[in-house]
């Protein structure tokens, strides 16, 4: 009982007009925002993948996000599923 809040961990992948525009960045300080943790990083075939874990409520907002909300991107696709969470509450990094 009470206020304990159920956490989840999402994987996505982000195709489109994502690298080179400051797309990570974007994510990262959306999902600090969101105090989610995980990490986001490029992958070679010019997307972005990334893992976030907290609250549903704050990981569909960064979905969202996700979508619509960096002014450079084009986003044509955003492939995403539940993993499994981590547990531990962190920051969220840039993975080079």
């Amino acid at each position: 009982m009470g206020g304990e809040v159920k956490v989840e961990r999402v994987r996505a992948v982000v195709h489109g007009r994502v690298q080179g525009i400051g797309y990570r960045w974007f994510v990262r300080d959306t999902a600090s925002d969101l105090r989610l943790s995980g990490w986001v990083r490029n992958l070679q075939d010019g997307s972005v993948e990334l893992e976030a874990e907290g609250p549903a409520g704050d990981l569909e907002r960064l979905q969202a996000a996700l979508r619509t909300g960096h002014p450079y991107a084009r986003v044509d696709r955003v492939e995403s599923s539940r993993v499994e969470p981590r547990g531990k509450k962190g920051t969220f990094d840039i993975v080079i």
